[in-house]
């Protein structure tokens, strides 16, 4: 039974080529929104918090700095409103869900960067 809902959900899904990135990557998310009649893209740019799901209900939280408030967000993976997303850095993280990075502060907040 879930092979057939596997294959069902992969048949649904779009094909996307997304760059790959795990917790600690810096990526900006360019997104549509829809106002009225109108659309214009947005983009969102922090640290992956955490990836979470599999196939078609994967998902991934983003979080930046609006001055000093948090702002995190949850992005579906599929979403058909993502146009793009560009990995800006590469991060060292030893967690694959960086929850204490919402209480770090100042140079603590910095997460490092992964050498080539």
């Amino acid at each position: 039974m879930n092979s057939i809902i596997k294959n069902i959900q992969n048949d649904l899904k779009g094909v996307k080529d997304y760059p790959s990135f795990c917790s600690g990557d810096t990526i900006t998310v360019f997104y549509e929104i829809k106002e009225g009649s109108k659309t214009r893209t947005q983009f969102f740019k922090g640290v992956v918090l955490q990836r979470r799901g599999e196939d078609a209900t994967e998902t991934f939280t983003i979080r930046k700095m609006s001055g000093n408030t948090g702002v995190e967000r949850i992005f579906p993976i599929n979403s058909p409103s993502i146009q793009k997303i560009e990995l800006n850095k590469k991060g060292k993280v030893r967690r694959s869900r960086i929850f204490y990075f919402r209480n770090l502060t100042g140079k603590k907040a910095k997460i490092k960067e992964k050498r080539a």
